[in-house]
């Protein structure tokens, strides 16, 4: 999978939003019907300011959309970012759906090495167990280990 850089950042900033319980409350409250800023702050127990901070977090997101109307600043949510979101979530599931099953595979075979390496050490992963200890990284879309990494910082 291949995420382009501007693609790894939307998604950063999706996912920090989402990450507060009160602007998974706006965006819960925004996509169910229009609400001015002065409404929504009214319904937390916080600062008009603090709600405005929320919605321009949300805003940068691409969460909701603001627009004013006379006096009024009106906050919307927007269904297609969430729809981002779990897309997002969907692909990240498939790479630990595919670590479970390669970890599966290795379980299940009764001899996985039959001259095994008398020197394990001098392999980064000497068996695909190892695998296991990897990241997935949207930034980029490629997975890591950290050990090896380590390895080659140390060397």
């Amino acid at each position: 999978m291949v995420v382009r850089q501007e693609s790894a950042e939307r998604a950063d900033r999706i996912f920090h939003a989402l990450a507060d319980a009160t602007r998974r409350e706006i965006v819960a409250l925004t996509l169910a019907g229009e609400y001015s800023v002065s409404d929504l702050a009214r319904r937390f127990p916080m600062s008009f300011a603090a709600v405005q901070k929320h919605v321009a977090v949300l805003e940068q997101a691409g969460l909701v959309t603001k627009e004013r109307q006379g006096r009024e600043q009106r906050v919307r949510g927007s269904a297609d970012s969430l729809r981002e979101a779990h897309r997002l979530l969907d692909q990240l599931a498939d790479v630990w759906r595919g670590r479970i099953d390669r970890i599966g595979a290795i379980l299940a075979d009764p001899d996985p090495d039959p001259d095994p390496d008398p020197d394990p050490d001098t392999h980064p992963h000497p068996h695909p167990v190892a695998d296991a200890g990897a990241h997935f990284d949207p930034r980029d879309g490629k997975e890591h280990c950290h050990d090896r990494d380590r390895r080659s910082e140390e060397s």
